[in-house]
């Protein structure tokens, strides 16, 4: 074999399995020191407000740190408090009105079951009737079996329930253990965050320095933008379920909005978790007219969610829009719902890495 040839294949073998080494040791090594990586995070989003704090109000900087995990503590406390406050309001008004509804419900399963049960099993009674003996008895056979696999499977969950109950408990003081190590992390590293940076800047090569500087840069503005975009595209699903809701006068209209844009950032239910039941519930009770706005208002917002999305996403993370849509897709039917979110990032590193020109100088280390 031409010598040229064999050593860029001994290359491309090497940086191969240097990737696939990186890889494989990052996603083992995140099982145990995911805190720090937690702690790393926030640091990272609160590092423009302790730079702030440092120079403009002439604070220590362990003191910025403190003091920006302190507001940003408050600010969850305070949605936290907000949310509590909606629910409590919203549980009083469903005290008052869930007894009424449950009345009407079991009303129309009352006569569902006069009108529709009643003669249809009388129906199937005569046809059992007709039947032979042993064509009963092979009816009545099946029947247990499928009885005994109901409860066989009734079974297994339930005991499956009670089996994971400690491990659920359990999670409690692993999760209180996690945040406190999270917290610990997160001022440790904020708080030596220049002094880490000049650090690694010093053990890096200068090539490798600058590429990974451009790729930090690159990530560091698709994470604000993707923020920005889901903030955007949950606040107009807001808007528009609140017109909505306005418009066929529903009470508690602004708390409804406000869930149903919560609700919105989960990947694939979205607002069809707050919608489909609601529409079902309202067609049982008799409301067309309000099932069929609450259906023309789902679909707007369906349709709204779906056109927007993908652009939002492209402007806001700097990607084409083509590109993110097939991110999304190949992500979902590669992950499930967290490809939704897998998919994008995996498109921002590889386009920081090919803005970095990781790609390239890699390919001319294989080749020469």
């Amino acid at each position: 074999m031409n010598q040229v040839y064999l050593s860029r294949t001994f290359r491309l073998l090497l940086v191969a399995g240097t990737v696939t080494v990186c890889v494989f040791s990052f996603y083992y090594l995140s099982k145990i020191i995911y805190p720090f990586l937690i702690g790393f995070f926030i640091a990272f989003l609160i590092n423009p407000l302790v730079n702030l704090l440092q120079t403009k109000g002439k604070l220590p900087r362990s003191l910025a740190v403190l003091l920006s995990l302190t507001m940003l503590f408050a600010v969850f406390a305070g949605l936290l408090t907000l949310l509590v406050a909606e629910i409590v309001s919203g549980a009083e008004y469903l005290a008052q009105v869930v007894p009424i509804h449950l009345d009407t419900l079991i009303r129309f399963m009352e006569e569902l079951f006069a009108a529709q049960v009643i003669p249809f099993y009388n129906n199937l009674a005569g046809i059992f009737q007709s039947l032979d003996a042993g064509q009963q008895d092979t009816i009545l056979a099946n029947i247990k079996n499928v009885g005994a696999r109901i409860g066989s499977t009734a079974g297994e969950f339930i005991k499956a329930f009670f089996e994971n109950i400690p491990n659920i408990l359990s999670w409690f003081p692993n999760a209180a253990t996690v945040l406190i190590f999270s917290l610990l992390g997160t001022f440790f590293i904020s708080k030596d965050w220049y002094r880490l940076s000049a650090m690694s800047n010093s053990i890096l090569p200068k090539r490798a320095k600058a590429s990974g500087k451009t790729v930090f840069e690159d990530l560091k503005k698709a994470l604000f933008g993707f923020i920005k975009a889901q903030a955007t595209l949950v606040s107009m699903t807001t808007v528009i379920v609140l017109i909505g809701l306005l418009v066929l006068k529903v009470d508690y209209a602004i708390t409804i909005a406000l869930v149903t844009g919560i609700v919105d950032i989960i990947p694939y239910l979205g607002t069809g978790a707050v919608f489909v039941p609601w529409i079902i519930y309202e067609v049982v009770a008799g409301e067309i007219g309000l099932a069929v706005g609450l259906g023309v208002l789902y679909v707007v917002v369906l349709v709204q969610r779906q056109i927007m999305e993908p652009k939002i996403l492209s402007s806001s993370i700097g990607l084409d829009p083509l590109a993110t849509l097939i991110a999304l897709f190949a992500g979902f039917k590669l992950l499930g719902f967290v490809g939704l979110i897998a998919g994008p990032v995996l498109l921002v590193i590889l386009n920081a890495l090919q803005r970095a020109h990781v790609f390239r100088d890699l390919w001319t280390y294989i080749k020469s």
